[in-house]
């Protein structure tokens, strides 16, 4: 069985009977809904059925402020990933980074490496554009000019997944849908950036990073339709990603755009790594004699290493912009055997789904006391940890026990602070709630609306706020949404004059 890299973070004793006792009814509670919520409901054609809601203070002092089919298992969509960013804070702690080594494997004589260049990947979620510049500008600084043998990848800490980038939802070129990969650069995707030259009557598109191999037009026709006029320009370009070496553009770039970036996953995703490595080393100048393809690390000591940033910058983003791919990179991490025996057992979601089972059931099911009448939380389908799955389940009970959990541990501010505050910054940045009443994970899916996290009251008090919605009407529910957050936050602050619907 993998192990975790380090002992999982103790958490705080102190609250813990009373968080068993508070949430051993969580389920059993049944109030009515607010007014105010029903009737947001309804205007969204929303029957109160496909609602599960949970507020409860998050020192777990009391019982639930309000349950409403809090046990039923629902599709949580992306506020799954507070769970596998949860587990990542307290078994492998904050600090926590990753490392991709690198071999120069040879003598390096008059600025040529007599052998091969090795880069193993180890999982690390935030291997930009930039990051890979860094990583060749070091080997050249090794006096490396020249690479008289190959480049090899190894990608084997991660067991290949057997994911279509398509399946989901039938869109293979969105960047959400990038499958994970030991060695994930830039997360497979291109960026083009597109510039108006007026003078010219053109458009200049630059392509980052240089894929070796894959030609695209420098530059496309200017549509000089007038200075403001923009709209659809990814359409008005008519892109045509078909062919893995060729990108081609039909139509043209409208002048009212300005300057605009369009990332795109890269068709071809299996030989990105390899295409993405030759091009960029190539661009800074350096030469190879041989290819870049896969292989495997030498045995000895890296030559050096490239270091992540911490767990807590990079759940940052993953929970903050919902970041697919970085949360299932983060999800198997959990299952990297980092025992420091030889072989290394290859992660996959089948190992990160049984630490994350064993995990919940020491961690977030409560002990069972004469004190309290618990039913036990059952443990969540997890799938691929981002929630970006239609088997994916847990219960508003459940994230609520997890949201108390969490609260009552060392790495709390961690969590919260990686979560979007209310109408001010990541995917809540255009809610219409109070601003800034609550730091909670959005999730979104075809069918789905959720979130969870944590209400601002008075005084430093909090209460955990979970609500979920599965109807197909769901994706027009966002304004009920935002009186859900409006009515938490009232509770949180009875004082203070709520502001309902603005």
């Amino acid at each position: 069985m993998p192990m975790t890299l380090t002992q999982p973070y103790r958490y705080l004793r102190s609250g813990a009977l009373a968080l068993a006792v508070s949430l051993g009814a969580l389920g059993a509670l049944a109030q009515p809904l607010p007014p105010a919520i029903t009737e947001a409901l309804a205007r969204a054609q929303v029957p109160p059925e496909a609602l599960s809601l949970m507020l409860v203070d998050a020192d777990g002092q009391s019982p639930p402020r309000l349950s409403w089919r809090a046990d039923v298992p629902v599709n949580p969509a992306s506020v799954m990933k507070l769970v596998t960013t949860t587990a990542a804070l307290d078994l492998l702690g904050p600090a926590y980074t990753w490392r991709t080594p690198v071999w120069a494997d040879g003598r390096v004589q008059n600025g040529v490496l007599k052998g091969n260049l090795v880069i193993a990947g180890q999982g690390d979620p935030a291997l930009s554009l930039e990051k890979l510049w860094l990583l060749l500008r070091r080997v050249q600084g090794l006096g490396i000019d020249k690479i008289d043998g190959d480049i090899v990848l190894d990608r084997s800490a991660f067991a290949p997944p057997n994911i279509n980038p398509g399946d989901f939802d039938g869109e293979p070129l969105r960047p959400y849908n990038a499958s994970p990969d030991a060695l994930l650069i830039n997360f497979k995707s291109i960026l083009m950036t597109f510039v108006p030259d007026p003078a010219n009557q053109l458009a200049r598109v630059q392509m980052d990073p240089p894929l070796w191999g894959v030609q695209m037009p420098r530059s496309v026709p200017l549509a000089m339709a007038g200075p403001t006029a923009c709209g659809d320009y990814r359409a008005g370009l008519q892109a045509d990603f078909a062919d893995p070496a060729r990108i081609r553009f039909a139509g043209s770039y409208p002048l009212g755009c300005g300057e605009k970036v369009w990332p795109v996953a890269y068709v071809d995703p299996a030989s990105y790594a390899s295409r993405a490595v030759e091009g960029l080393w190539r661009s800074l100048g350096g030469k190879l004699t041989g290819s870049v393809h896969d292989g495997s690390a030498p045995a000895t000591s890296p030559t050096f290493e490239v270091v992540s940033p911490t767990l807590a910058e990079v759940i940052h983003d993953i929970n903050k912009y919902s970041n697919n791919v970085m949360a299932q990179q983060l999800f198997l991490t959990l299952a990297l055997d980092n025992t420091g025996t030889a072989p290394q057992v290859p992660a996959t979601f089948e190992a990160a789904q049984e630490v994350l089972r064993q995990w919940w059931s020491r961690r977030v099911i409560p002990p069972a006391t004469a004190a309290s009448a618990t039913r036990p939380l059952a443990v969540p389908i997890v799938d691929n940890g981002a929630g970006l799955s239609r088997q994916g389940r847990i219960s508003a009970a459940g994230l609520a026990r997890l949201l108390q959990v969490a609260y009552l541990s060392p790495f709390m501010p961690e969590l919260m602070s990686s979560l979007p505050v209310v109408g001010l910054d990541g995917t809540l940045k255009g809610s219409h709630a109070a601003p800034a009443s609550a730091h909670l994970k959005t999730g979104s899916l075809r069918d789905v609306l959720a979130i969870a996290g944590y209400v601002h009251g008075s005084n430093g008090h909090h209460l955990c706020l979970v609500a979920i919605i599965n109807h197909p009407n769901a994706s027009g529910a966002r304004r009920a949404m935002d009186a859900v957050m409006d009515w938490a936050a009232a509770e949180a602050n009875p004082s203070a004059a709520a502001t309902v619907g603005r």
